[in-house]
């Protein structure tokens, strides 16, 4: 069962904009119901005590001067003056008998109030009909000889002060709702507009229209997010010219050290060594051509299929068989280099051990899904984070039929989340490793 409070957040509004708009209208609300309650205890139910205690009044006066000015000519003539002046409609019906109903109200304050007048003031067996008619109030009173029927208008029992407070009252309160929600709406974009250049350089995209606005504490947060951004993309690129710089200033010795082994000849205690270079330089090309992809490469509008045709086109294994579907929009902002060569090394890593590859891409809403499965021996579940991490390999032998340099993986998931996804390993449907590669689109 759910806490109350946790039950009720449930039914609030998620946006700042929503949450906003309820800190100010719950307050306004809350001063209409108080200002209604006062007013209807205060104002509508003493205006409308008034009015009803007036109408029974004249009802009582013309019962008196009937009964003390008797005849048919007085009593039409009275009769005639009620309706001309007071705006009683009046008839006598002679020897009738109200039935026996109790004269308790059936429409609220209205009735209530003008029943306790009548008892008050008229002080005989009244019947009271508020229902009939919706501009007309009928009140019959038992006399002597007979029933007395009167009509008076509803106007004269209620007060139209009532409509007018009412739609004063919505109408200000839909007015003052207006300009919050503008108001709110101007303080929100500010915001918005940092959620969407925080967004962008998460994923690798470039903002430079982006300027801090907006209230104080907006812009704070703009100008440290400016800041921040600032002080990573030199982190970046100091890290990208050192990794270029140290990749650079190997090859130097690694050609002289190949030089020598070249001038050694064909020897069994030079293989080794022959080895060894080859895989550093491997990996020196390796980190070279990473970094200089992501330090010089821009965003642009690329389309995947057409990536991954090339890519596929471009493969050249003996043994893997390498099938393509890729369907859908698929044209997202992206580092082409950058993202080929991603896709190079993972189905260069499923051809080392898998006879068919199969990729599949697709987009799902904002997000454009890549899947490089193979029927390869797989990975173990335990394994499956460790092998992003650089230089790690499956087989510790280092035994170049059985792999690269261990950078591979490590590469691909860095491209990736440098677009703002992510790179995953999973098990495949053919048998063996499926790598699943999220992209915002």
């Amino acid at each position: 069962m759910l806490h109350p409070l946790k039950a009720l957040k449930r039914f609030l509004p998620h946006s700042l904009l929503g949450r906003s708009l309820l800190i100010i209208v719950t307050p306004l609300i809350l001063l209409q119901i108080v200002s209604a309650w006062i007013f209807y205890d205060r104002h509508w139910d003493t205006i409308t005590r008034r009015l009803t205690s007036a109408v029974a009044g004249e009802i009582a006066s013309v019962i008196d001067a009937r009964r003390n000015f008797p005849g048919p000519e007085n009593q039409r003539w009275l009769f005639y003056s009620a309706g001309a002046n007071l705006g009683l409609r009046i008839a006598f019906r002679g020897d009738d008998i109200l039935p026996n109903q109790l004269a308790e109200g059936r429409d609220g304050t209205l009735e209530e109030q003008l029943a306790n007048a009548l008892r008050e003031r008229v002080r005989r067996p009244f019947h009271l009909d508020t229902l009939s008619a919706a501009r007309e109030v009928r009140i019959q009173v038992q006399l002597p000889d007979g029933v007395l029927d009167v009509v008076v208008d509803r106007e004269r029992l209620f007060s139209s002060t009532t409509y007018i407070f009412v739609m004063w009252m919505v109408g200000t309160s839909m007015v003052l709702f207006a300009v919050a929600m503008i108001f709110m709406r101007n303080q929100i974009r500010p915001i918005r507009r940092l959620a969407a250049a925080v967004d962008s350089f998460g994923k690798g995209r470039d903002a430079p229209d982006f300027k801090p606005e907006g209230a104080t504490e907006i812009r704070q947060a703009a100008n440290a997010f400016t800041r921040m951004r600032e002080r990573i993309q030199n982190a970046i690129t100091q890290r990208t010219e050192m990794l270029a710089g140290v990749s650079h200033d190997l090859r130097t010795p690694l050609t002289r050290m190949k030089l020598q082994l070249a001038l050694l000849g064909d020897r069994p205690e030079t293989e080794e060594l022959k080895y060894d270079v080859v895989e550093m330089e491997k990996m020196v090309e390796e980190y070279l051509a990473f970094a200089r992809g992501e330090s010089a490469e821009k965003m642009v509008e690329s389309d995947i299929a057409a990536l991954l045709a090339e890519v596929v086109n471009g493969a050249r294994y003996e043994d893997a068989v390498i099938t393509l579907d890729a369907s859908g929009a698929l044209t997202v902002p992206l580092r082409p280099n950058a993202f080929k060569r991603c896709i190079v090394n993972l189905v260069g890593n499923a051809a080392a051990y898998a006879n068919r590859i199969a990729i599949d891409a697709t987009r799902n809403g904002e997000v454009v899904s890549i899947v490089v499965d193979d029927d390869g021996p797989g990975i173990p579940e335990d394994q499956r984070e460790a092998v992003f991490k650089p230089f790690f390999r499956l087989d510790s032998s280092r035994n170049r039929e059985t792999g690269g340099t261990g950078l591979g993986l490590a590469i691909a998931r860095d491209v990736v989340r440098a677009h703002g996804g992510d790179l995953t390993i999973e098990d495949s449907p053919m048998g063996g490793v499926r790598a699943r590669l999220r992209l915002p689109a």
